[in-house]
């Protein structure tokens, strides 16, 4: 008997469209993910003392950036679309009918929730006072 394996990963939708932006869009997330994930680690680990690392020396160090809290966004954005529209193809993968809709759309729903309120809280902290 023989058995074929396919590579790993959903095959390129034929066409374009909706479902073609979404699977560059996850391979570009996944991409965005990776860099600023490793930089993040990377920093918070390796350039700065994690023992020096208190609430005060964040809220003036990091969240006192703009371009820190601009790194934050964009990992926030890219989590957000990536973990949901990978929910997405299960969803679709494993569901029929009005229940693949229902699910659907509360990913929508929540991925759209998580999103405002992280850049809600990204976007309204106080820079610190000097």
């Amino acid at each position: 008997m023989t058995v074929r394996v396919r590579g790993s990963g959903r095959v390129k939708p034929q066409g374009g469209g909706f479902e073609l932006a979404t699977w560059y869009l996850m391979r570009l997330t996944g991409i965005g993910l990776f860099v600023t994930a490793l930089g993040h680690y990377l920093i918070t680990h390796f350039v700065y003392d994690p023992a020096s690392q208190k609430a005060q020396w964040i809220i003036d160090n990091r969240w006192g950036n703009i371009a820190w809290r601009t790194v934050d966004w964009l990992m926030l954005s890219f989590v957000v679309f990536h973990s949901f529209m990978g929910m997405r193809t299960v969803v679709q993968d494993y569901t029929r009918g009005g229940t693949r809709t229902l699910l659907t759309m509360a990913l929508y729903l929540g991925a759209f929730v998580l999103f405002a309120l992280g850049t809600i809280v990204v976007a309204t902290l106080q820079f610190p006072v000097a």
